[in-house]
């Protein structure tokens, strides 16, 4: 067993006990014969949590339908955060759990199971399905050490939103690259404010890989590289850069009156709100403002995510969700036929429709019924950002890289030039146990 596996199952062990009711539940569900049914736990459907229309438990009850009776699929939701759905899955994968059949799991933390040796492999019959007509960013995101470990799900990407007339009145021309700096203070000119996520969770870890990765800089310089020999690379013109960028947003006041505690939906509110002018944020942003406010959306168009300096192209952030087996399962040849199953063009396409989290397929951005979901050019911009994206470091250990990243840069506006120089040095310390989260 290598270190790094040793380090995460002595961080798991401690909470084998709280998990040993579920684990058992989860374990005994075939007991009895008959149809085997596979569990699926699945993060909320944030673009539409309605399964009647078309989220990932309607995925679930289709593919149930299309298997002949092969298999059952039954869904359990995650928790809202993406640090909380890790903490979860992380806890009952080091318990043995023979329940994790699939899992929704964010590309930053596929990468840590697959590390720890809890995924099962995925057959090598059934890779080529897996990878073609797959944008490339996914396909990047389900890979560790040149092996898939994954399945493409959906692939996400944050755009700049903005209202046109906020961009008419600043004088930005948004048919070009447009950097941070110029972003800002056409809120500053306008008296409108610019949504970011800021909170101390993963979504503020996004914003500043994003920055960085914009400044032609790495966070990690090697995510394969061990704990002991790790790089970072915060600590640079590029990390100084978004330090500055995040300390900006907050001092001048366009990152709105709590930018410390928004996320993507606090950020989502105050773009539709009259001091609204810009966002940062993933696509279901789209259906979520027409939703809630119609005449707003009419005002809304999409932009490639914003340069962090004019002398390097933008590094949109990339997000998504990759399928998953646990090598516990009891059931891993069906759980590869189930999540090829869900992730066909024709059920990637619909829930991309329906939730408006974007697919991993290339040729769902042809479908008339993307475009007519994501109008007036939208869907393009999504397709043309992916090609762009940017995933945070595949480093085995981003969960504890993340962690240590927020705390010393939150709240963000007392983010300083200093500020990366001391979190590249808590986060080394942290990773070689000289200091605790």
């Amino acid at each position: 067993m290598n270190t790094s596996k040793s380090r995460r199952r002595v961080a798991a062990a401690a909470s084998m006990a709280m998990l040993a009711t579920t684990a058992l539940a989860g374990c005994g569900g075939d007991s009895g014969g008959g149809t085997p049914t596979l569990t699926w736990y699945i993060n909320p459907d944030v673009g539409n949590s309605d399964a009647s229309k078309g989220g990932q438990a309607t995925l679930a009850a289709n593919c149930t339908k299309a298997s002949g009776g092969k298999y059952k699929i039954k869904v359990e939701l995650l928790p809202n955060s993406a640090s909380d759905q890790r903490t979860q899955l992380l806890r009952r994968l080091a318990a043995g759990d023979s329940s994790m059949d699939l899992m929704s799991t964010d590309p930053a933390f596929v990468t840590e199971f697959a590390a720890a040796g809890y995924l099962a492999p995925v057959p090598e019959s059934m890779q080529k399905n897996f990878t073609e007509d797959r944008v490339q960013s996914s396909i990047d995101a389900s890979m560790y050490k040149g092996k898939l470990t994954s399945v493409p799900f959906w692939a996400n990407t944050q755009l700049l939103w903005y209202k046109k007339s906020v961009a008419q009145k600043a004088g930005l021309d948004m048919s070009k690259p447009v950097t941070w700096d110029q972003v800002i203070d056409a809120a500053k000119k306008t008296k409108t404010n610019v949504g970011v996520q800021g909170k101390l969770y993963e979504g503020y870890a996004v914003w500043i890989n994003a920055l960085v990765a914009g400044g032609g800089g790495k966070i990690v310089e090697d995510p394969s590289a061990t704990y002991e020999n790790i790089k970072l690379g915060l600590d640079s013109d590029a990390g100084k850069k978004a330090a500055s960028i995040i300390n900006k947003v907050a001092t001048s006041g366009v990152g709105g009156p709590a930018i410390g505690s928004s996320d993507e939906t606090a950020s989502l509110t105050l773009f539709q709100s009259p001091s609204g002018g810009f966002l940062v944020n993933w696509p279901y942003s789209y259906g979520a403002i027409q939703k809630a406010a119609p005449k707003v959306a009419e005002d809304v168009a999409a932009a490639v995510y914003p340069r962090t300096d004019a002398s390097h192209d933008a590094a949109p952030p990339f997000g998504g969700i990759q399928l998953a087996v646990g090598k516990n399962s009891k059931h891993t040849d069906l759980a590869y036929q189930a999540a090829e199953c869900i992730t066909n063009e024709k059920n990637t396409t619909a829930y991309m429709v329906a939730s408006g989290n974007p697919s991993s397929r290339k040729a769902s951005y042809d479908s008339a019924d993307v475009k007519k979901a994501f109008p007036n050019g939208i869907a393009a911009q999504i397709r043309t950002s992916l090609d762009k994206a940017v995933p945070r470091p595949l480093s085995p250990y981003w969960g504890d890289i993340s962690g240590a990243l927020q705390q010393k840069f939150s709240p963000p506006s007392k983010v300083t030039p200093n500020t990366p120089a001391e979190a590249q040095k808590f986060i080394l310390d942290v990773l070689k146990g000289k200091a605790l989260l």
